[in-house]
């Protein structure tokens, strides 16, 4: 089983600089992404998110633009290319707690870092994309594979 985290996923449904390498990523997927409660609340906030953050660049995000990202994160989701499936709270909190005693003081890996890879490891994943260098980190050091 695959889990990617938001850093992934946004770059799937919006244009950046990960997108090229996220899209490859997903043509060499021989199964399914899981699509837990957490990665889609997590991915719809991000891509509502990003036009606030990008407000005063030189290139901001438009709402129409997030609009159309919403819409085909929407569409990845019914295409089959992710699964929905059901996540085990209590078990994934419980790991979230484990792994952080063990990794935040070293790696700082944040709470809703550690919630995604802690929501890996409860559904059986055995893969975990992500651009984010901490997660990144988080989830090899808990067995994962990680890629891109």
């Amino acid at each position: 089983m695959i889990y990617a985290d938001a850093s992934f996923l946004v770059s799937l449904c919006l244009s950046d600089v990960n997108s090229p390498k996220a899209v490859a990523t997903m043509k060499r997927c021989a199964m399914p992404i899981a699509l837990t409660s957490i990665q889609k609340h997590e991915l719809r906030n991000a891509l509502r998110l990003v036009v606030c953050r990008t407000r005063n660049e030189p290139s901001p995000v438009t709402v129409t633009e997030a609009t159309g990202a919403l819409a085909r994160c929407d569409a990845i989701i019914t295409s089959g290319e992710f699964i929905e499936h059901p996540l085990p709270w209590s078990q994934a909190m419980n790991e979230a707690e484990r792994i952080g005693a063990l990794y935040t003081m070293t790696l700082g890996v944040r709470g809703m870092d550690l919630l995604n890879v802690a929501a890996a490891v409860a559904i059986g994943a055995k893969t975990f994309l992500t651009f984010d260098t901490r997660q990144r980190a988080v989830a090899k050091a808990c067995g994962l594979i990680v890629g891109p």
